[in-house]
């Protein structure tokens, strides 16, 4: 299916997502971090997942530590690369004024979920009400991307490295 009929479909199911403030953005997607995507010229969060901080590290199989933000966004970008344009389909702007939604490559695959199943992010439940419950479910059973040792979710990381309470 093509990126324009996803895109449309998105629309008509509502994606049970909240009321949208702009239409859909396309055009070829770059990697800023695990869960922020640019596209021409606007950043683009990504809806409902979360995925490391850049400066976040987690601990692989055998309790050494990895830049695993670092690996989220570099796994994501190369992901892009493969199937562009990037089409999103927007939710809202955040509090950083980056808007905030979901996304589609050119060969319809879902980036959101794909980070998710990937292991390179989690499910944002706050957000998501559960839309990638079973995409973690399968990255935890393989062992994928962060699933791979311990970590710190990427919500409760940016909690302690700023001195306050969680929001996760």
């Amino acid at each position: 299916m093509k990126l324009s009929h996803l895109l449309l479909v998105a629309v008509a199911l509502g994606a049970a997502l909240p009321a949208r403030s702009a239409g859909p953005i396309t055009g070829r997607a770059t990697a800023i971090d695990g869960d922020t995507i640019e596209i021409r010229g606007e950043r683009v969060r990504l809806h409902g997942v979360d995925a490391p901080e850049s400066w976040q590290k987690c601990e692989d199989g055998d309790g050494s530590t990895y830049r695993c933000g670092k690996e989220a966004a570099f796994a994501l970008d190369r992901f892009l690369a493969e199937s562009r344009p990037t089409g999103c389909e927007l939710v809202e702007r955040d509090r950083y004024q980056r808007f905030v939604g979901v996304c589609f490559r050119n060969d319809g695959r879902e980036v959101n979920r794909w980070l998710v199943e990937s292991g390179n992010a989690v499910d944002w439940e706050r957000y998501s009400r559960g839309a990638y419950t079973r995409a973690q479910e399968v990255a935890r059973s393989r062992g994928g991307g962060i699933w791979r040792g311990k970590f710190q979710l990427p919500c409760q990381a940016r909690a302690q490295r700023a001195n306050r309470g969680s929001s996760c």
